[in-house]
């Protein structure tokens, strides 16, 4: 699996809007309205990078009332909970 963070910028009067529809996604664990430089962060987990390909560019960035976003791709996850499941497993 891959973890993917899209930052987006959306026109001020739809953020709710874009955030529902962005959330009604396949794929998208989690969206979050923000304060900052970004107006919602959405955190996907898909199958593959081909899948990041198609789903960003080709649903977020076209829902209506985003103006841009900026992509993350995770490479690992240092999360409390997963590092606390490999000590348990004798992976670390």
């Amino acid at each position: 699996m891959v973890t993917v963070i899209v930052l987006i910028n959306a026109e001020l009067d739809r953020i709710r809007a874009v955030a529902q529809a962005i959330s009604e996604t396949d794929g998208v664990q989690a969206v979050y309205s923000v304060a900052g430089r970004y107006d919602i962060i959405a955190i996907l987990r898909l199958p593959s990078l081909e899948d990041v390909e198609s789903l960003v560019p080709g649903v977020v960035d076209r829902v209506p009332g985003v103006t841009a976003s900026e992509t993350l791709v995770a490479f690992r996850t240092y999360s409390t909970a997963e590092l606390d499941a490999a000590y348990d497993l004798g992976l670390s």
